[in-house]
């Protein structure tokens, strides 16, 4: 290794021959190949690695799978030897080779000794920034991942209740609905009715629907009054129970009027409460069948949302995870909150990591509805342009200040209160779209609307 393979290097600047010469001397040049694998994340970081010529990804693994978290490919870029100031420190990702390079590979240990000598004041700073970092990072990315949770969470209970409970009020009244078909039975029994009776009755019966929902409220009001009025006339007790179900199937007086010539005056109140059970013990059916199929829908949903069982870049529909990040946000909508949906009928697939976008979706209109404050129009748009796909998230709120666009994307920056909204403000969005995506990530905001527009490639590079 000779000084000219440092000299020209950014991360050496202003360093002295000798100290290079030092440098020389505690470290040593590694020639790589594609594939090679340099350091592992996790591992004790023991080495520090300064690229001299190359490209070397840098790769995290999350559960099964693996993904580029960036890169090192300019010369003088450094990585790992975080053991020359903390003794407990891991490298944060894989270094993987893309192709031919060559890389200066440092022992920390003797990294930090040499720059002790040389700037102990700077050491001690680094130091203290070092784990004043790693130490906010932490608790700002618990606090991130606790108020995401707590949004999925409220989204899901809230979309999840009204299907459940539906289906528990169904079974609950199931059990009394059979309790009278089997006593509807006893009685028919009693009345001594013939087979040939009883096949006449279910097939009126099948005659009308009881698991229709397309009804018109006041019509099955009218036919629910004109049953009561028809049965009581011909003294069937429990007139009052028996006729909804009925008017909600459909039936009307002409057809009782065919149920009575078939059963004779013991057997017509056993008759058509044994046909009004049958009819609700469908309807309820249907309701749970509706009720669980709900259920399923957003259980799949939320599997769409975190993409739990899919590979981490694959060719996705980006209107799918914007509809699945609707869905869960669904509770902070409320009905003062008209949503718009703008998009492109033919709208291109892209290649893309699906789970960061929604988190990007979530960012962004969790961030619009707040702005609105409960009332206004989310306007959520997609369609292509020329090799790529646009996204825009737009509210009707009262803007965004100069100052605070200035300092949107900022890490750490945000001007929500404590335990509200998301977390790290845009800095998140933006490292996903732009530095995960290669896409970009504007704001245009004025008094009355804000529109943030997200760019994406079709295709990764």
């Amino acid at each position: 290794m000779q000084l000219d393979d440092l000299r020209g290097l950014f991360i050496f600047e202003g360093l002295s021959d000798d100290q290079l010469l030092q440098v020389i001397e505690i470290g040593k040049i590694l020639s790589f190949n594609d594939g090679d694998v340099l350091f592992r994340e996790g591992e004790s970081a023991d080495f520090w690695w300064v690229l001299l010529e190359g490209r070397i990804e840098l790769i995290r693994r999350s559960g099964h799978e693996e993904s580029v978290q960036g890169e090192m490919d300019q010369p003088g870029v450094w990585s790992g030897g975080f053991r020359a100031w903390t003794e407990s420190a891991g490298y944060l990702a894989t270094g993987r080779a893309a192709g031919y390079g060559r890389v200066l590979q440092v022992p920390a240990e003797a990294l930090g000794k040499l720059v002790r000598e040389w700037f102990p004041f700077g050491v001690h700073l680094i130091t203290g920034f070092f784990q004043t970092v790693r130490r906010m990072e932490a608790l700002s990315r618990q606090r991130e991942a606790l108020v995401a949770l707590g949004t999925l969470a409220a989204g899901l209970a809230h979309e999840l209740n009204n299907p459940a409970s539906a289906a528990t009020r169904a079974v609950d009244t199931l059990q009394s609905t059979f309790d009278g078909l089997l006593e509807s039975l006893v009685h028919l029994a009693e009345a001594a009715i013939s087979p040939e009776q009883l096949i006449a009755i279910e097939a009126l019966r099948r005659e009308v629907d009881a698991s229709s929902t397309n009804v018109d409220p006041l019509s099955v009001a009218d036919r629910e009054e004109a049953l009561i009025e028809w049965l009581d006339e011909h003294d069937v007790a429990d007139s009052w129970r028996i006729a909804p179900a009925l008017g909600l199937a459909g039936a009307d007086i002409a057809w009782c009027e065919r149920v009575a010539e078939v059963l004779d005056a013991p057997a017509l109140g056993p008759g058509l409460e044994w046909m009004a059970s049958t009819l609700s013990a469908t309807a309820l059916l249907v309701e749970v069948k509706e009720s669980t199929r709900r259920v399923s829908d957003l259980v799949a949903t939320v599997k769409s949302y975190s993409q739990l069982d899919r590979a981490s870049i694959q060719s996705i529909d980006v209107t799918e995870g914007i509809d699945s990040t609707l869905v869960i946000l669904g509770e902070k909508l409320g009905d003062g909150i008209d949503l718009v949906r703008d998009y492109a009928p033919d709208l291109p697939r892209i290649e893309a990591i699906p789970g960061e976008l929604n988190q990007v979706w979530t960012n962004l209109i969790d961030n619009a509805i707040d702005a609105m404050e409960g009332r206004g129009t989310l306007r959520v748009s997609t369609h292509p342009d020329d090799g790529h796909i646009l996204v825009e998230v737009a509210d009707t709120g009262t803007g965004i200040p100069p100052e605070v666009q200035a300092r949107a994307f900022e890490p750490f920056f945000t001007t929500k209160e404590v335990g509200k909204g998301t977390g790290l403000g845009l800095d998140i969005s933006r490292r996903i779209v732009v530095e995960r995506h290669h896409g970009e990530i504007e704001i245009a905001s004025q008094p009355g609307e804000t529109v943030v527009t997200v760019r994406l490639p079709r295709a990764r590079s």
